[in-house]
This record gives structure tokens, C-alpha cells and sequence, in this order.
């Protein structure tokens, strides 16, 4: 699968996750290797990014297992921003099926 397409559907996977409910960076690997093989080298650089732009917010939890965790939260603009990838994955989705379907005259 092409890199770039790939990062853009974790990005995607990653705020959906994030906007079920909080979790930290090693949390969101496992729920997301459940699907796909992934690693972290994949998901902190996403994570450290959407925190850059605004998209998810972090904070420090106690573990019991250990030192604190971040934990990551979805900000207002990050469940906006996944409310638009959403819509351009399902538009996408549609004109993509279409095509494979071989209804590539279907316009809709």
C-alpha cells in the first residue's frame, strides 16, 4: 500500500480512536495492530504532529505499571478535522467502488 495513503488512514484511525476516548501512544498501536501491522515508529510521529496543529491535546496520568503516561485528547478542531476526513474517505470510497464496480460512467 502506497506510504502516504497509508499514513493518512492511520492519521484517520488515530483521531477516530482518540475521539472514542482518551488513550496514550502504545495504547493506540495495539488497538490499531488488531487491523493492520503497524509500530510505534509509525504512530508517535502522527501523534507529535496532530499536537502540533492543534488536533489532539495531551496530558500526564499516573500508572500503575509504571512511570506517568501521556495520554492524547481530541481538541474541538481535531473532531472537526475527523468529521471532514470522514466525508472525503466516504466520498473517496464511493468513487473508487464505483470505478472498480466498472460503473465509471456513474456520476453521482
Amino acid at each position: 500500500m502506497n506510504t502516504q495513503f497509508r499514513k493518512g488512514a492511520i492519521e484517520m484511525c488515530i483521531l477516530a480512536l482518540i475521539d472514542h476516548r482518551d488513550r496514550y501512544g502504545y495504547e493506540l498501536v495495539q488497538a490499531i495492530a488488531v487491523y493492520m501491522e503497524i509500530n510505534e515508529g509509525t504512530v508517535y510521529p502522527i501523534l507529535r504532529r496532530l499536537t502540533q496543529e492543534g488536533y489532539v491535546s495531551t496530558y500526564l496520568m499516573e500508572s500503575p505499571h509504571g512511570p506517568a503516561r501521556k495520554y492524547y485528547q481530541a481538541t474541538p478542531s481535531g473532531k472537526k478535522h475527523l468529521e471532514s476526513l470522514k466525508a472525503e474517505w466516504s466520498a473517496l470510497a464511493h468513487v473508487v467502488g464505483s470505478i472498480l464496480g466498472g460503473d465509471e460512467n456513474d456520476q453521482k
